[in-house]
């Protein structure tokens, strides 16, 4: 199931790049452009599906990487007739953002959709809330989950792994249906802020050890855990407190915040709206378009500082996407589409972004030369976007590296 939520999270995203230069292309016919190619994936060229009437030939190409649209006379100066170049000002203006507005079209259907079937709530910055309607919301699920496993701590040595889900302490299996739990004489764990007081209380109680119930895989599992005491937990917690607080300069060593585990937990929380699931999916845009913009300028201005290794932080590529795509598709169907959703809304806030080659830097250069009303000659033009596409190429290959030492 996982392997196939995979499968069609990468065709899903594919899909976003054809959306995109469908846009174009809807655009373009509208405005009298010819377009001469529609093209799925990136030459060389697999095979011609069809030409239609009007001339456009349907390509299948073999780098299954998006899609392109090829129209008439794409440079500024072209003055033949159904050519690109000789549309006015309002016309290439439309065609240039098309492909944008199809994706954050594309954005809002599917987190219209999320939130009427039930929509993944994501961790966000700062602790900031995941835009929702209060009043027409309702939780439907919640599952706890292992984030971080400390090394050598309690929970490794019983054989907690990263991503398991937390179910409980104590819990049996039924005599009647394998792998069902009984925990009517254990405890569950309902959200992630009960483990550490629901463990305090069973250590309190005198136990000194639990047999950890974690779901792997779809199975469950009883994993026996000898948690650290109460005693030896506040000391430490009160060790680090005072370590913390002494002057900077002092070298020193602070003891780590272990747990009565060591483990950290998160919330997967899945939650639904009704009437109000179309204000939700326009509102997640805004909100979402906010962090992707507050987070790139971060990086812009890492980047320029210095800080090479903070400025990668809050980017990836399609290394990174297909690692997200594969850890996503063990949540499930709805968080692959979460997922797809935000990229759809990705490409979109990236094609604004004033860099020649991209669809914003298109767009502002012909808005500079026509406020300098100089006539942008096609040797100038190409000089510029061929100059923004290798260096969308360098940023390709580096953030490329990038994903292969943080993932692997």
């Amino acid at each position: 199931m996982e392997i196939l939520l995979l499968i069609i999270g990468l065709l899903l995203f594919v899909a976003l790049v054809v959306v995109h230069e469908f846009g174009h292309f809807i655009m373009a016919r509208r405005n009298g452009v010819k377009v001469e190619e529609f093209g799925v994936g990136f030459p060389p060229k697999a095979m011609t599906l069809k030409i239609d009437k009007q001339g456009t030939e349907f390509t299948l190409n073999w780098l299954p990487l998006g899609g392109f649209v090829r129209l008439k006379g794409e440079h500024d100066s072209d003055t033949e007739k159904g050519s690109f170049g000789a549309s006015s000002f309002s016309a290439k203006t439309k065609i240039i953002l098309a492909g944008v507005v199809m994706n954050l079209f594309t954005a809002w259907v599917l987190l219209t959709l999320l939130a009427v079937i039930g929509i993944p709530k994501l961790p966000l910055p700062g602790g900031e809330n995941q835009f929702t309607v209060a009043s027409d919301t309702r939780v439907l699920s919640n599952k706890v989950f292992v984030g971080y496993v400390e090394p050598n701590g309690p929970a490794e040595k019983a054989g907690v792994k990263l991503g398991d889900e937390l179910i409980g302490y104590n819990c049996s299996f039924t005599d009647k249906k394998p792998q069902q739990l009984d925990c009517s004489n254990g405890v569950e764990i309902a959200n992630a802020d009960e483990l550490r007081p629901t463990t305090e209380a069973l250590l309190s109680d005198g136990a000194g050890s639990l047999n950890v119930v974690v779901r792997r895989d779809g199975a469950y599992m009883l994993l026996p855990a000898y948690p650290r005491s109460i005693d030896e937990v506040r000391a430490t917690e009160e060790a680090n407190r005072v370590c913390i607080s002494e002057p900077v300069d002092i070298d020193r060593d602070c003891p780590q915040i272990k747990g009565y585990l060591g483990i950290v937990s998160y919330d997967y929380t899945i939650q639904r709206s009704t009437w109000s699931a179309p204000i939700v999916g326009a509102g997640l845009i805004a909100q979402y378009s906010r962090l992707t913009y507050s987070a790139l300028g971060s990086s812009i201005a890492n980047l320029f500082q210095g800080n090479g290794a903070e400025a990668s932080d809050n980017v990836s590529g399609p290394i990174g996407i297909f690692v997200v795509l594969k850890e996503g598709a063990s949540f499930g169907p709805s968080y692959i589409l979460l997922i797809v959703a935000l990229l759809s809304l990705t490409l979109a806030i990236m094609n604004t972004l004033p860099i020649p080659a991209l669809d914003g830097g298109k767009l502002a250069v012909m808005l500079i030369f026509r406020a300098m009303r100089k006539k942008l000659t096609p040797k100038t033009e190409e000089r510029i976007h061929g100059s923004g596409f290798m260096l969308l190429m360098v940023l390709f290959v580096l953030i490329t590296i990038v994903d292969v030492r943080r993932f692997f």
